[in-house]
């Protein structure tokens, strides 16, 4: 038989059970990017929950079934976030309510998110701008093309810049808390910079701040923008501090071509869970024809990805220690666009504590643009896209030799003779080195 105290200890702990088994909400966060405003609530549990817009004046509610906010929770992070006024929350009977005031309504998208280190469980909630309303303008620092007549035909070489990592996703750390994300963006905003100092070039940045984008957007919006080129830009770590050097990569589908390729690619392609991205909706396309199209496409760009790796590799090497020598391959989800060629620069590895130290120098950031724009221009002039200002120039073109080129190779490429391109050249031979540069006649 229970005594009394017994019993009345029972009731007390059954009245008490909802409220030790409520999910804390135990911080919450926001980021800004050109299309949404991102809300991250971190949770100790998989959060059960509503979410809701209310009008007059314009609101969007997150109701959180079953929890309670952490002592001393602040909803004091909306400093300047464009159309939102601020955040509240209180406490309900069946849980805690999260108000997002507004000053436009906002199209509310959510989805929550597993563990991953170093985030818990994450109810992820992306607010749209509405699309009547313009959307955010970040106002990026560029310097002014230099001093050269203006091209009056022919398109620009479009180079896509993109910085890695961003929002949610801070990247490799460093010392003295160092992130990668920041780094990176700098990195990029200089690259970009100086390609639009180049005549017949133009770039973009496909990251202008700091917020998170999923691997399929990065190349979906320079496929938008219809680039020739994508330059993903990261600074990685790597289980031993004491790994140091630049390095480039580009797409394989074979396997890596050494240990730190396949660990930097694994934890590259697992930035989407870190970054926050929820269904992926794909296209509504034959699944075995869409990925042999695919592949097809990907074979036409690879070499063309390994040369001007090795361009950009082969000038980061005046400029600062190499990792390796040669290009790298690996399986990065962010190269896998069928409709450019694309390439990961390692500009060098936060985890070093003296490389990191260099990385967040403004003098070596703009040493390592200086050396991608030289490597990307170099291949590009040697290279011209069809329809572009250096294809439709008359000046002859630059090349350079690159691992597997032949002369009877480069000549058809080019629609020159064998002949003509020795003669020019004045080799004897057809044997020619790698790195070796070569003059294509016009004709």
């Amino acid at each position: 038989m229970l005594r009394l105290g017994n019993i009345a200890a029972f009731y007390l702990l059954v009245l008490a059970a909802p409220a030790l088994l409520a999910n804390v909400i135990q911080g919450v966060r926001t980021h800004e990017s050109p299309d949404y405003i991102r809300v991250v609530l971190d949770t100790a549990q998989a959060a059960q929950y509503s979410i809701f817009e209310l009008q007059n004046p314009h609101r969007i509610v997150i109701d959180v079934k079953d929890a309670k906010p952490r002592s001393g929770l602040s909803l004091n992070s909306t400093k300047e976030l464009t159309h939102i006024k601020g955040l509240r929350g209180g406490q309900r009977k069946d849980g805690y309510r999260i108000v997002v005031d507004a000053e436009v309504g906002f199209r509310p998208k959510s989805f929550t998110l597993k563990p991953i280190a170093p985030y818990g469980h994450r109810l992820v909630a992306d607010l749209y701008f509405p699309k009547t309303n313009a959307k955010r303008k970040v106002k990026v620092e560029e310097s002014p093309r230099a001093a050269t007549a203006p091209v009056t035909t022919g398109r620009d070489v479009m180079i896509a810049v993109d910085a890695g990592h961003g929002g949610e996703d801070p990247g490799a750390l460093g010392p003295r808390s160092i992130q990668e994300k920041h780094v990176v963006l700098q990195i990029a905003k200089r690259t970009v910079n100086e390609i639009k100092k180049q005549k017949g070039f133009d770039a973009f940045l496909i990251r202008d701040g700091d917020y998170y984008l999923g691997h399929r957007k990065r190349t979906a919006l320079a496929r938008e923008k219809r680039a020739d080129l994508f330059v993903s830009i990261h600074a990685d770590a790597f289980k031993q501090a004491s790994v140091s050097g630049a390095s480039v990569y580009t797409l394989s589908d074979r396997g890596a071509t050494s240990e730190t390729a396949k660990w930097l690619a694994e934890r590259e392609n697992q930035s989407d869970m870190l970054g926050g991205v929820g269904n992926v909706s794909l296209d509504d396309k034959d699944p075995m024809l869409a990925q042999v199209l695919l592949d097809l496409s990907m074979n036409g760009n690879r070499s063309q990805s390994i040369q001007v790796g090795e361009a950009v590799l082969r000038n980061m090497g005046k400029v600062t220690k190499l990792h390796k020598k040669q290009v790298e391959q690996a399986a990065f989800l962010v190269l896998k666009s069928p409709d450019m060629p694309s390439i990961l620069v390692e500009t060098g590895f936060i985890s070093n504590p003296g490389e990191a130290k260099k990385l967040a120098q403004a003098s070596h950031q703009l040493k390592l643009s200086k050396a991608i724009t030289a490597g990307v221009t170099e291949f590009m002039r040697a290279n011209p896209p069809p329809t572009t200002w250096l294809a439709e120039r008359r000046e002859e073109i630059r090349y350079t030799i690159g691992r597997g080129d032949t002369i009877s190779e480069i000549a058809a490429k080019y629609g020159v003779s064998s002949s003509a391109l020795k003669q020019r050249n004045r080799l004897s031979s057809d044997r020619i080195r790698v790195g070796q540069t070569i003059y294509i006649p016009r004709g």
